[in-house]
Parts: structure tokens; sequence; C-alpha cells
């Protein structure tokens, strides 16, 4: 069951809302919607995050994805619709308890750190702690426990004005880790740091979510930081949800138009992986395969080479050559001149770790599960069509 459910959701901002949310409910767009003083932010969103997953929200500035994070913790309350933690209707709560569930099950990251000038690290990392009550002993624990997994171990006692952007950002990081919520709640948090230092912390985000496994809601206006980060992402534009994907479903399938302008830039060789390119390896050899059989084969199709599957298993590949030479000889199959040693790679590697099996191999590369069974096969064609922007990958071409 979905940790987080979001259905039908809408903010507008102004004393005519109901009147707005009326007019989007009938189809009507954010620009359609001409009410004076009324700003349409967020029409009609609906979309689950599940348990332990990155859930990225990405678009341009004014697509309105900041003001549905802050829905989701109730810091802004929805005009219509609703917002469901584990089936409890956060739109439907008390402050009271909209406070409750923030302090208990929410953290929230901020783009701009939003720390304390004048507490120490260690106690804006027991913050959250603190105003849970927790005991001192527990704060002192948790604070140490999160300064540890952030890599500030050392630095408890420093100001925020005596770090580097980086490191007030994993101060940030740490207090919400050290709260323990289920739920990540990270508004444009590494947006602010140069490029070397936002890449360190995109990799310490990627490391802590595989050590804890927590639900975080990550909200971003770079494509490439939400294809890496993200296990599913929602493209937002004009207040709405365009389309829920993963990376590579977004690229392989974009839902419009936007969305594939929007994706023409990414690079796809870091997002694609084989399981996209591949096809059937629909010509095969098994060890028993006759010489003979196996060269009219190569010859009929005009391949240079072919996968060996034993018991459907990768078994390594053969050229034409090596089937031609043993087809000379009284061999009776080819298994004495299969290549053992033929290059294989698993489903999830990256397209731009292929290039280099296949670009010299005479044989396609093979995808293998952790069995060792064959899954398929990637070619040099499929690998270039990968590279086609704006096109479907297409691993038959």
């Amino acid at each position: 069951m979905p940790i987080v459910r979001v259905d039908k959701l809408y903010k507008v901002f102004g004393r005519r809302a109901p009147e707005a949310v009326r007019r989007l409910e009938d189809g009507a767009d954010r620009a359609e919607v001409d009410l004076p003083g009324v700003t349409a932010a967020v029409i009609d969103a609906s979309f689950t995050v599940e348990r332990g997953e990155i859930f990225v929200v990405m678009g341009l500035s004014g697509s309105g994805k900041s003001t549905l994070l802050r829905m989701l913790n109730g810091l802004l309350p929805a005009t219509a619709g609703r917002v469901l933690v584990d089936d409890m209707d956060l739109t439907a709560m008390s402050a009271a308890q909209v406070r409750e569930l923030r302090q208990r099950r929410m953290s929230m990251v901020f783009q701009h750190f939003a720390l304390f000038p004048h507490r120490t690290v260690a106690e804006n990392v027991a913050y959250g702690l603190s105003v849970q009550n927790a005991p001192r002993d527990r704060q002192r624990e948790r604070t140490a426990e999160a300064l540890e997994m952030v890599g500030l171990t050392g630095w408890e006692d420093r100001l925020p004005g005596e770090l580097s952007g980086g490191m007030r950002q994993r101060v940030g990081l740490a207090r919400a880790l050290a709260a323990d919520t289920e739920i990540l709640l990270m508004d444009e948090a590494f947006s602010a740091l140069d490029p070397l230092i936002r890449k360190e912390m995109q990799d310490q985000l990627l490391n802590l979510q595989r050590r804890l496994g927590k639900t975080i809601v990550f909200i971003t206006h770079d494509l490439n930081e939400a294809m890496r980060l993200g296990d599913r992402i929602a493209m937002m534009r004009d207040g709405r949800i365009v389309q829920v994907a993963t990376a590579q479903e977004m690229l392989t399938a974009p839902a419009d138009e936007y969305v594939t302008r929007f994706v023409r830039d990414v690079d796809r060789t870091r997002v694609l992986t084989a399981s996209a390119v591949m096809a059937p390896a629909e010509i095969s050899f098994t060890l028993a395969t006759s010489p003979a059989e196996a060269l009219e084969t190569m010859r009929r199709n005009e391949l240079s080479g072919v996968l060996v599957t034993d018991n459907g298993r990768f078994a390594g590949a053969v050229t034409r050559a090596a089937v031609a030479k043993a087809a000379d000889g009284d061999a009776g199959s080819i298994a004495d001149v299969v290549d053992r040693s033929a290059a294989q790679t698993g489903p999830e590697t990256q397209v731009a770790d292929l290039f280099g099996h296949a670009a010299s191999a005479p044989a396609p590369l093979a995808v293998v599960d952790g069995d060792g069974a064959l899954l398929g096969m990637v070619t040099r064609e499929a690998l270039l069509n990968a590279l086609s922007v704006g096109q479907e990958v297409d691993a038959h071409a």
C-alpha cells in the first residue's frame, strides 16, 4: 500500500478560489481562469508515493511543485482534494494533529538550509528531537548518529556561519535524519550548491537511501538531477502533473510534446539501461548445434556472431569464421569453438558503460540475469539508436 496518496488536489490562492476550482474541474486551464486576485498553483494533482522510494516532482519555476510539497505536510492547506498518509486524511486533520504528524512522520530539508544561526551544529540537528520532547540521552545519541551519516562528526560545536554551503546542507539533512521520521520532504535541497558539491550531495543521498530506505519526496527544477535520483518522476507544467514515470519511461515514451522537449537534452546514456535497449535473442545457438546448421543460419541472416546458450544460460558466443572452421572438420557440434569469455552484462547496466564492450565484439552483447539466464542482446545499432534525441528506443533497429 502506498505511504502517501494524493487525490484530486487543488491549491488556489485568492478569495474566489472555490469558483476557480469549479472552472478548473470543468476543464479550464490555469490561464483561462480569469478571476481578479486568483492564482491557481496546483490543479487536479493525483499520484501515489510508494514506501521506500525516491519520488521526484520536477518542473520549471512557477509550475507548482513547491506548493504541492507544502500541501503534503500541511504547511499549506488544500483548496480541494485530499492528501492521505497511510490512509490518514491530512486535509481533514486539526492544526494540532497536523503538527503532530509533521513531528512524528515527516521531516523537511529546505533549499536555503533553514538553520538557527546562533545554535551549534549539534543543537540544530537535535532541534526536531527537542520539539518531540525526546530524552536528552536520546537526543545526543541520534544527533551523533545523524552527523556520522552525513560525514560531520567532529563539527558538533561549530556555528552554521563557520561552515561551507555544502556542509550547512549536510546539517539540514542530518536534522531530518535525526528526527527519524519515515518521510523526508526535500524542497530544491541541492539547488543552492555549486555543481561539484551538488553531485556529492546527490551521491550521499543515494547512499543514505540504500542504507535507510526512507520515503523521499524530492523537488527539483533540474531534469538531470531528477533522473539521477528518482525512482519515479512527476513532471509538472502550469500547475498540472503531465506525466508520472520512471526516467527510462519518460525518455522512451514521453506523454506529450512538452515532455519530449523537456527531455531532449538529457544525457540518455546515463539514464537508459541495457534492459531498455536490448532485443530478444531471436537467433541463438546451443552447445549441441551442428557447425553446418550454425554456418547456414549465419550466412542466411548475414550474421558475423551469434550468442550461445546451455540450458537457457548464457554460454558464450561464436563467430562465423570459427563456425566455418568447425564445419570443415569433423566436429559434431559448435561446443569446441564457443568463446566462453564473450562479454555479458546485467539489465541495469547504463548504456554509457556498454559501448566499450559492443564496439569491437563480433557478436551482440549478452544481457543476463543474476542466474546467468539469457534475457536478450544489445547490438551496436541499438546503442546508436539509444542516442537518438527525442525518439523512442527501438532495440530492433
